[in-house]
């Protein structure tokens, strides 16, 4: 048996888990040759996902990433509470770019360098990949129940995969076929510029742009959970429409608090649902919109044929709104070239632990 310490770092949250996993799933490196090690790459076959899925969990926890300065004191408080031995390895999924095994978050100050963690938690190795890098290694060991269909499509093996996901930031993220093999590829796509397609936009970036006083305004300012908070308030700021005395009172606290202990997004979010209120309506049908243009424009630039899997827990949060045609409609709207995103299959994932499962395979193929 071995024990992995497996962690999704994000500017919102890090989930740490520590695992256990079986001698058979340990096997992967006999499958893979060993031409391949240097390709990051994963073999996807049914028995890998089954073998991964079947992990045990000895320790799971949540933790605020803004509570810890470091990666290293919220390790040692989650070990202190294992009752087991101490794991062997670790991998660690980042909300930023990973280089040569280091990392600065994009939305947390923390500088990450697996040689140090290394030594400072005593672990023999410790892997450090991009959380979208994650996310594409774990769709390979989702099953179909962790499914929920956007766009059926025409799937075909032999073409990319796309892997995007609004949460705290925007991810973006691409797997390549190799022969039996997939290549990952972990994107900083999220930073590239917002692109407005209506008055409406236009207006929301100029006010992005005065607010921030910088003229890039990156599509992650508008499709992310920080998106939607930006598009309500310029709503409000615009006069679009009467704000809800209750609703304005939550979102006064936040700006004036900035507690992570308060969620703006799912409050406007909630708003939109359960309230009915107009404002919070207006406010999801624009981040579902730019979420749907935003999909378009990277399917435009792989052709994923082999699907699009959206990933982030925005979506799953909001499937009725996501699902209620707006999303597709914006995607597809893409002029003369619209009918190759017709037969791409897009779903929704609605297993949480997607960058857990892929970095449990990532730390399992260098074994």
């Amino acid at each position: 048996m071995m024990l992995l310490l497996i962690g999704d770092i994000g500017g919102t949250k890090t989930i740490l888990r520590l695992v256990e996993v079986a001698e058979q799933v340990q096997s992967i490196e006999t499958i893979q040759q060993a031409n391949y090690r240097g390709t990051k790459t994963i073999l996807r076959l049914v028995e890998i996902a089954e073998q991964v899925q079947s992990f045990e969990t000895i320790q799971q926890a949540n933790y605020s990433s803004s509570s810890f300065c470091d990666l290293v004191p919220m390790v040692k408080e989650f070990l202190a509470r294992v009752e087991s031995k101490a794991p062997q390895r670790a991998c660690f999924a980042i909300a930023g770019p990973v280089i040569n095994n280091s990392s600065t978050l994009t939305n947390l100050n923390w500088h990450l360098d697996s040689k140090r963690l290394e030594q400072e938690l005593n672990l023999e190795k410790v892997d450090l990949i991009n959380d979208f890098a994650a996310n594409s290694y774990g769709v390979l060991a989702l099953k179909e129940s962790d499914l929920y269909p956007l766009q059926i499509g025409q799937s075909q093996p032999s073409s990319p995969i796309a892997v995007i996901g609004a949460g705290t930031g925007l991810g973006e993220g691409f797997l390549i076929p190799q022969g039996r093999f997939y290549q990952v590829f972990a994107t900083e796509g999220g930073h590239t510029d917002f692109a407005p397609r209506n008055d409406l936009e236009m207006q929301l970036l100029q006010y992005l742009q005065h607010k921030l006083n910088t003229e890039h305004i990156s599509v992650e300012r508008v499709v992310s959970g920080q998106g939607i908070v930006a598009i309500y308030q310029f709503l409000r700021d615009s006069n679009y429409a009467a704000e809800s005395p209750e609703i304005s009172a939550k979102i006064l606290n936040w700006e004036q608090q900035k507690s992570p202990k308060i969620d703006p997004a799912a409050i406007i979010s909630q708003g939109a649902r359960v309230s009915g209120d107009r404002l919070c309506q207006k406010t999801m049908a624009m981040f579902v919109e730019a979420y749907g243009a935003e999909v378009g424009n990277v399917a435009l630039k792989l052709l994923p044929y082999g699907g699009i899997y959206l990933t982030g827990g925005v979506a799953i949060k909001n499937l009725e709104i996501m699902s209620d045609g707006r999303f597709l409609a914006s995607f597809k709207q893409k002029g003369r070239v619209s009918f190759l995103l017709e037969n791409i299959p897009i779903n929704l994932v609605n297993n949480v632990q997607v960058g857990l499962l892929g970095s449990i395979l990532y730390a399992l193929q260098f074994v």
